[in-house]
Formats: C-alpha cells, sequence, structure tokens
C-alpha cells in the first residue's frame, strides 16, 4: 500500500512538474504592446508598462516572439522586449535562452488562440481576416487606404471646385456693383453738370474740357405765344 502511494505521488509530480515548467517569468524592458498573434500588425490587446512582470508561456522556435500573460489578459510580446532571469543576470529571451530559462517552444493555433482569448473583443468579429494573415490584412488595409486617399482627394477636388465657383460669383458680383456704380456715377456728373451749366439768371455757360468755363452767352430768345398775356416781345 505505501508503495503504491509512493508511486502515485511520483507520477503525480512528473505530471506537474511540465505544468509550472511551462510558464516562466520575464520583465518588460519598455512600454510594449500585447498582440493577439506574433506580429506588430495584429490587434494590439494591451500595454505592458517597463518593469512589469509577464508570465512567458512559450516562444515561437522561428521567430523571437513569446506567448505571454499579463494581469489576466493573454497575448504575443517579442522577446527583444522581454527579459529573464538567468544565473543573477538579466537577458533578453532568445531561442539559444529558451532551454536554460525552461521555456518551451510553441506554434500558433490561430483559431484555438482567438477562441480561448479573444471572443469579447472587437477584433474577434474580423477573425476570418485576420486568420489569413497579417500580411494579407495590411494588403487589404493598403487597399483601403487608397481607397480612402482617392475619397479624400475627390472631396478636397470638390472642395477646390466649390471655392473656386464662390470666388467666380464673388467676383462677378462685384464687376456688377462696380459697373451699377460707375454707370450711376457717371449719370449723377451728367446731371450735375446739366445743372451747374445752367444758370439761374437764364444765362448757359459752356464748358471746355470739364475744367475752365469761358464766356457767359445770352439764353435763346423765347417766343411768346398769341394768346399768352404775360409774356412780352
Amino acid at each position: 500500500m505505501k508503495k503504491f502511494i509512493l508511486r502515485a505521488a511520483a507520477v503525480c509530480a512528473l505530471l506537474v512538474a511540465p505544468a509550472i515548467a511551462q510558464a516562466a517569468e520575464g520583465f518588460a524592458t519598455a512600454n510594449v504592446n500585447m498582440r493577439s498573434g506574433p506580429s506588430t500588425r495584429y490587434p494590439a490587446v494591451s500595454m505592458i508598462p517597463v518593469g512589469e512582470s509577464v508570465e512567458i508561456h512559450g516562444c515561437l522556435a522561428d521567430l523571437p516572439w513569446c506567448d505571454v500573460s499579463f494581469y489576466g489578459g493573454r497575448g504575443w510580446v517579442a522577446g527583444r522586449y522581454v527579459q529573464a532571469d538567468y544565473r543573477r543576470n538579466r537577458v533578453y529571451v532568445e531561442p539559444r535562452y529558451y532551454r536554460p530559462l525552461g521555456i518551451p517552444t510553441v506554434v500558433f493555433q490561430f483559431d484555438n488562440y482567438w477562441d480561448r482569448n479573444y471572443r469579447g473583443r472587437d477584433f474577434y468579429r474580423e477573425r476570418d481576416r485576420w486568420r489569413r494573415g497579417p500580411d494579407w490584412v495590411d494588403d487589404r488595409r493598403d487597399s483601403r487606404d487608397w481607397e480612402r486617399q482617392r475619397e479624400r482627394e475627390r472631396r478636397d477636388w470638390e472642395r477646390e471646385r466649390r471655392s473656386n465657383q464662390r470666388d467666380w460669383e464673388r467676383r462677378q458680383r462685384d464687376e456688377d456693383k462696380w459697373r451699377d456704380d460707375e454707370w450711376r456715377r457717371q449719370r449723377t456728373e451728367r446731371e450735375d453738370r446739366r445743372d451747374w451749366e445752367r444758370r439761374d439768371d437764364g444765362v448757359r455757360v459752356r464748358q471746355d474740357d470739364g475744367t475752365v468755363y469761358e464766356r457767359a452767352r445770352p439764353a435763346p430768345m423765347v417766343r411768346c405765344q398769341i394768346d399768352d398775356p404775360y409774356c412780352e416781345n
């Protein structure tokens, strides 16, 4: 019975030991975004402040990206932003330190990882697009950026066209107003000239070049009508 219990305890220890080794402690060396995949093109999950500790669950064998936990959140951080204690020194998490630090190599299984960690996230609704990889999504984003740029250029062109149209209409109104003012000014000058040329005593003054007035001449004789009792010839 005692042997059976000892064997069971040994088996449990063997089963628990790998699980304990699955998570190593690391520290952020900068304010770094924890991503939803092993690339800076994946959506950000949260920001890890510099100096904060994270649990390292594993790293990719071909890329220096690690699967970490931070305050209940789960995501990926580049190894160049994570250090771990190794022989009383802190070293960056690189492939050569995976085994000494007890960090297993893992693979990124998109569907399983996103289903377990990001069901409540907004970007989870676009998982079908992200499943094809960040490069494909970036291509789509480039296309959308081009479309947005074209739309901005169209709006800018339309805005400039309306502005030019308003400027043209404003110039037209100014020209029309200037012509009206000029016509009124000339009419007023003509009327003033006629009024000024006609004196109260019936003598008309002839103007020379608009500046010098020469001699006065008598007003033309007005013949009386036959039946006008107030007119004397």
